[in-house]
């Protein structure tokens, strides 16, 4: 699980920096400073959680035991795509039904910061 946590961090980060550079050079003069805005909230948390999931997967890698932090990457993977990929979604025009998406891909990210307390808390340091 750790190496798979890496690999998808390791998507993650390319694919932000893929969407955060075609909606600055691409899409500038194609969408509204509201839109640009939205997709620029995105890609920084999928940035943030990037960072997390790289972590987490290091963590595993050093102690592949610990409770809780596999669900924790599961919780940010499944908010990068419910927040971020629903603030995409939004600022390219898809239908407002999306918009309720986003909150839970945020109560994921919330999740997943909390499961990482515990896993932290839980864990014994090395003597």
């Amino acid at each position: 699980m750790a190496r798979l946590l890496i690999i998808i961090a390791a998507i993650s980060g390319f694919l932000a920096v893929i969407i955060g550079a075609f909606a600055a050079h691409g899409l500038a003069q194609l969408l509204s400073t509201s839109a640009l805005a939205t997709v620029k909230t995105g890609v920084q948390y999928q940035f943030y959680h990037t960072f997390a999931l790289l972590f987490l997967g290091l963590w595993l890698l050093h102690k592949p035991a610990t409770p809780g932090l596999k669900a924790a990457g599961l919780a940010f993977i499944l908010g990068i795509l419910l927040f971020s990929g629903s603030l995409y979604g939004l600022a390219l025009g898809a239908p407002r039904w999306l918009g309720p998406v986003t909150p839970l891909g945020g109560l994921c990210f919330l999740l997943g910061w909390l499961l990482l307390m515990l896993a932290a808390w839980q864990t014994k340091p090395d003597a």
